[in-house]
């Protein structure tokens, strides 16, 4: 295998965990809070009880479990690939975020924002045919 096939390919396995891990911990976070519920005053022991709840919730843990690992995905791949490509390529997470809302929070996606998605994968989709590293450092 070539550097330049190497290098293709951890670049794309990377970008697929960070595709998976931000909108799964997003998601988790927002399933979450939403079994927590609004915070009910500003009085300080309704702010005590409030983030008691959020730091016992597994689920909350679960998300931030899940975009610590994004965030570690990010910074491996930022450190060979070009920025320029990594932040478009990583953007397919757009369309697991929906698929994610409508199956695990029962969100209703409407048609214009599938063809929004089905638009931001069709450029994930060119961008990804380019090189991930233009730079010599």
């Amino acid at each position: 295998m070539t550097h330049a096939a190497g290098l293709r390919l951890k670049t794309y396995l990377l970008i697929s965990l960070m595709v998976i891990f931000g909108p799964l911990g997003d998601v988790l976070l927002s399933k979450g809070m939403k079994q927590i519920g609004p915070l009910s005053s500003w009085a300080l022991p309704d702010i005590f009880r409030f983030f008691e709840a959020t730091f016992a919730s597994s689920t909350v843990w679960l998300g931030i479990a899940s975009l610590f690992s994004f965030f570690i995905a990010y910074m491996l791949v930022l450190s060979w690939a070009d920025f320029s490509y990594v932040q478009p390529a990583s953007s397919a997470a757009y369309g697991v975020v929906a698929l994610l809302g409508y199956f695990i929070l029962r969100e209703a996606v409407t048609p214009t924002r599938w063809a929004g998605i089905v638009t931001i994968c069709a450029g994930v989709f060119i961008v990804g045919h380019t090189p991930p590293k233009t730079t010599e450092f």
